[in-house]
């Protein structure tokens, strides 16, 4: 047996240039399923078309292939009988830490799929330009869930490139010869490094210089990033906000600034809120804050009025979008759970606050429109987050009277049915970045020996 020299074996099996090219022209690569698979009564709930009502839902080699009051089985079909059921597109959780943060000995993104999330999206603290390759190889060797990580701020900045030359990087446009020389020696980590939705700057973790922090905005506004900032410290998001001179901010966890007590937490909420009716600037809130316990007891829980504060904002429309932060069977604990996604999604249009349409849509078309407008990529908004006919089969299907997950579906796979992980699913799930999907990197298929 003689070893393979690595960079043979990375030209043949980890083409990222013509995967990016690929995806950049329309054609990202999605897994298909077997034969046709249809949901049938259930209640659809399809934000994006205006939908609210009994459907039939088919689905052929992983996309939805249509949506009718009733579509006949035919031969080989599969058929899911959904009455009582809500049928919704698949959950889009834009603030998910997996596999991060030393979570060493659980399974989050396994639990996620557990809870409805078809598609998370990944801001570690220590994410580096290695993140890409590591985590794509975790969805090359079976995730049951779409994947794609925001890289730590700090870490972007720790290399030998430029501002130019970052920006060419996030643009899939450095030459090969420039990585190798001032990012990194190793050509998986040079390739996959572009394949990233955002930059997160993790106050919390790391302070940065206003001239470091303008390069990042610089490079996500060029480059046609994400920019999340850690959203807690009020004076912090102030400055990100003056910082940011028109630039698109994204304001992740903004509720955990209402976690401190008095009415300074009511005032914080709500100038974030006056902060995000500007065009550039959004935010996002954690849904296990809004529920009734207020957060989570071993982390931050919000103060009353506060969350009245996170409600009225998001009933006039300055916060459209709800995450989890987390999955509390990980390592990582206190801001959020991907349990509680469901039931803040149902309680907030039971109390009144959103129509049931708009709270799903917090976490299906609202985030896609977002990623789509801040990427400049219509794949996230045509093809995630709907159930248009020809848009990819994630599909969340939820027990109302039980506030959870009945079925998940991963571009047209099942991955979970009540609770429990179908193992048949490990392997449905693809890379999201913003030049779009990949069922491969082709990280997890090298191999040392041949």
């Amino acid at each position: 047996m003689r070893t393979k020299p690595v960079n043979n074996m990375y030209d043949k099996k980890l083409n990222v240039p013509r995967r990016v090219a690929a995806a950049k022209n329309g054609s990202p690569a999605a897994k298909a399923a077997d034969g046709r698979l249809l949901l049938r009564h259930g209640l659809v709930v399809d934000p994006k078309n205006g939908v609210e009502d009994v459907r039939d839902v088919a689905v052929t080699e992983g996309k939805i292939s249509a949506v009718a009051p009733e579509i006949l089985p035919e031969r080989g079909d599969r058929v899911i009988e959904c009455g009582e059921l809500m049928v919704v597109p698949g959950l889009i959780d834009m603030h998910l830490h997996i596999a991060d943060l030393f979570d060493i000995t659980t399974c989050s993104g396994f639990c996620a799929a557990q809870d409805g999330v078809t598609t998370a999206l990944s801001p570690g603290a220590g994410n580096t330009f290695m993140a890409p390759a590591l985590l794509g190889a975790e969805v090359d060797r079976g995730m049951p869930i779409n994947l794609g990580v925001f890289l730590g701020g700090a870490s972007v900045l720790a290399t030998m490139l430029d501002t130019a030359e970052l920006t060419a990087l996030f643009r899939g446009e450095l030459p090969d010869e420039v990585a190798s020389r001032k990012l990194s020696r190793n050509p998986i980590t040079n390739r996959t490094a572009p394949l990233v939705i955002g930059i997160k700057d993790h106050m919390g973790h790391f302070i940065m210089s206003d001239e470091n922090i303008d390069r990042l905005f610089t490079i996500t506004s060029q480059a046609k990033l994400l920019y999340m900032s850690h959203t807690q410290d009020i004076e912090h998001t102030l400055r990100m906000a003056g910082l940011s001179k028109g630039r698109p901010l994204h304001l992740g966890h903004a509720n955990a600034a209402g976690c401190i007590s008095g009415a300074q937490a009511a005032e914080n909420i709500r100038c974030i809120a006056e902060l995000c009716r500007q065009e550039h600037i959004t935010g996002e809130f954690v849904g296990t804050m809004l529920r009734p316990n207020r957060g989570c007891r071993e982390g931050l829980r919000m103060d009353k009025l506060a969350q009245r504060e996170a409600f009225d904002a998001l009933e006039n429309g300055s916060i459209r979008i709800l995450v989890s932060d987390g999955q509390n069977q990980s390592t990582m604990k206190g801001f959020g759970d991907t349990r509680d996604n469901i039931p803040a999604i149902l309680e907030l249009a039971q109390q009144g606050v959103l129509t049931l349409s708009d709270a799903v849509a917090t976490m299906t078309s609202n985030p896609a429109s977002l990623i789509a407008l801040r990427t400049g990529n219509p794949w996230w908004s045509d093809k995630m987050g709907n159930l248009s006919a020809g848009s990819n089969a994630n599909i969340t299907v939820i027990d109302r009277a039980n506030k959870r997950a009945a079925y998940t579906f991963v571009n047209g796979r099942l991955t979970a049915f009540e609770g429990k992980l179908i193992r048949t699913g490990l392997g449905a799930g693809s890379w999201v970045c913003r030049f779009g999907q990949f069922d491969s990197l082709g990280v997890g298929d090298l191999a040392l020996y041949d």
